[in-house]
């Protein structure tokens, strides 16, 4: 086994033990820096194929970006301490169907696919030429990738932002309901007047 084997078996326990331990994790804090573990492995894979740029790109929206924003939002909530709950065997169960079965799907539609070679010379991995394809709008451009990462970009500040959002009604419920006491308390010394 040389050194290139053994780099991407190390950099594949990162990623998937990463994973694992964002998703088993019972305390949010550490799931969320399991998560940045997780997403760090996939960076090094990156740099490990050569693809300084998507690495790097890995790196700056996923980890500075994407990340930071959850751990922001959890301190927002002070929940970083409590644990969360326990999922139901129900829900646990069916999560690890769905997951076996989209593994399995993965390497069967792998497992299918004959990998043949376009004979054509590689496009160099600059910044130019990876911007130029993103922003492209031909049959292999990426647009329409580009702006639905922008939308998942998006609607992660927005839950950030609904996260932290503290609600105030269960003070509202008692203030009424002192209302109401007082309400009824009046109610009651008018009638004892009435009489008299």
């Amino acid at each position: 086994m040389d050194a290139r084997t053994i780099i991407f078996y190390i950099l594949a326990a990162i990623i998937i033990g990463g994973g694992l331990m964002a998703v088993t994790s019972r305390k949010i804090f550490r799931a969320a820096v399991f998560l940045l573990f997780s997403l760090i492995g996939i960076a090094g894979l990156y740099f490990f194929l050569d693809y300084e740029f998507i690495a790097a790109v890995q790196i700056i929206v996923y980890v500075g970006g994407i990340v930071v924003l959850i751990i922001f939002s959890i301190f927002l909530t002070h929940g970083s301490g409590e644990d969360m709950k326990r999922p139901h065997m129900g829900r646990a169960a069916f999560s690890a169907l769905a997951a076996a079965f989209g593994c399995m799907l993965t390497m069967y539609i792998i497992s299918q696919q004959t990998f043949v070679g376009s004979g054509k010379e590689a496009m160099e991995p600059s910044a130019g030429n990876i911007g130029a394809q993103m922003l492209s709008t031909t049959q292999y451009g990426y647009i329409l990738p580009f702006e639905v990462v922008s939308m998942l970009l998006l609607a992660a500040m927005i839950g950030c932002i609904v996260i932290a959002i503290k609600v105030k009604a269960p003070q509202k419920i008692v203030v009424e309901q002192k209302v109401d006491i007082k309400v009824v308390e009046v109610e009651e010394v008018v009638e004892d007047i009435e009489p008299a």
